[in-house]
């Protein structure tokens, strides 16, 4: 119990603890008790009923000086790590915080000084001796809110806020702090997925357990602060815990799957996204050239009628000479005077002519496609 640690074996209200190691004590205490009340009784009579007035001088300067002794000893100090708890005839009466306090002397009132600061631990689904554990099933086996079971295993850590209460409201805290941990988290379980308990909710649930627990424990006037709550293993139960693997792993490959297809997603829509500006600019572009062209086109056609209509033979001659001109521009020519050696054949390089177009052509055909290069890299 609580008071047995604190208080060396002294029951919540000052009194001998159960322990049987406490008989020899109790029996030297009376022995005391009882030497030094008949010593006291001898010092009275002696001095009341004897007629020494020295006798009755050193007795009342005695007593003085037991009385202020007897004073004294209700100061008591309270280290920075606990509370004072003043009981008075065995009721708890204050709580005092640390420093130098004073009460009424013993045994009208006692104080005690209970470690507040000490962070203690409360194991559910498990106990760890030493270096090792042993798993409690009854604890740890919960049903969760889609009727499935997960195996759970948690700690919970507390210090005491009040040290009045939590000696007093109480018959046992530690095993209430248990019970109310235990179907806390049974509750908050219940109304959750296993898919929640398992990954994404852990930390939710840990924080919605501890104001749970802790709201539960201030009804009760524990007189306990919860500091802590750490959920250790969250499975389900070893039975089929391969088969759960099987579809964790499956449910993975499946994310996995699928944020690939998004990224491929992401990487390809922009880029046809793309190319289909471009073409539909590069067509723009043509739009806009043909349509020009064929107005030029329709103009100078155009202006050619008006020409021909005012002078028709003008016009035939200008226009033979002009598409002459232009057929002729490029084409090899080879041009022979018929007047002179009209008796020797005439030399014709073809060959030569014929080499020098190939090369003409070729040039004109690397130009052109430069130039369409050039244009797309544009």
């Amino acid at each position: 119990m609580p008071w047995k640690e604190n208080n060396n074996g002294d029951g919540p209200w000052g009194e001998p603890g159960e322990n049987p190691s406490n008989d020899s004590k109790k029996k030297n205490q009376n022995s005391n008790i009882d030497n030094l009340m008949n010593n006291l009784l001898n010092k009275l009579k002696k001095t009341f009923f004897n007629k020494d007035s020295g006798n009755k001088k050193n007795f009342l300067s005695g007593f003085l000086i037991i009385l202020a002794i007897w004073l004294f000893s209700g100061f008591y100090k309270v280290n920075a790590n606990e509370q004072g708890v003043v009981l008075r005839f065995g009721k708890w009466v204050r709580t005092t915080q640390p420093g130098l306090h004073y009460h009424l002397p013993y045994p009208i009132e006692i104080a005690k000084t209970p470690k507040v600061t000490k962070v203690n631990k409360t194991e559910i689904g498990f106990r760890t001796f030493r270096e090792s554990k042993r798993l409690l099933s009854e604890e740890s086996l919960m049903l969760t809110g889609d009727e499935n079971i997960v195996d759970i295993n948690f700690s919970v850590f507390w210090v005491i806020k009040d040290a009045g209460k939590y000696l007093f409201n109480l018959r046992s805290p530690e095993n209430s702090i248990k019970a109310v941990s235990e179907s806390v988290m049974r509750e908050v379980i219940g109304n959750s997925r296993i898919a929640s308990v398992l990954a994404e909710g852990r930390k939710e649930i840990e924080l919605k357990s501890i104001e749970a627990i802790q709201s539960v424990l201030d009804i009760y006037g524990s007189g306990v602060q919860i500091t802590q709550l750490q959920l250790q293993k969250v499975d389900p139960p070893d039975q089929v815990i391969d088969s759960f693997r099987d579809v964790q792993r499956a449910r993975a490959d499946k994310e996995k799957a699928i944020n690939e297809a998004i990224a491929y997603r992401n990487d390809i829509i922009p880029k046809a996204r793309g190319e289909a500006a471009q073409i539909v600019q590069q067509a723009e572009a043509y739009k806009k050239e043909i349509v020009a062209r064929s107005e030029g086109d329709a103009n100078r056609f155009n202006s050619i009628l008006s020409s021909y209509k005012n002078n028709e033979d003008v016009t035939k001659n200008r226009i033979y000479l002009e598409t002459l001109e232009e057929i002729l521009q490029n084409a090899n020519k080879v041009i022979i005077d018929t007047k002179q050696g009209s008796g020797v054949l005439p030399y014709l390089p073809l060959p030569e002519i014929k080499k020098k177009e190939k090369s003409k052509n070729s040039n004109e055909v690397n130009n052109n496609l430069n130039e369409e290069i050039n244009n797309n890299v544009q």
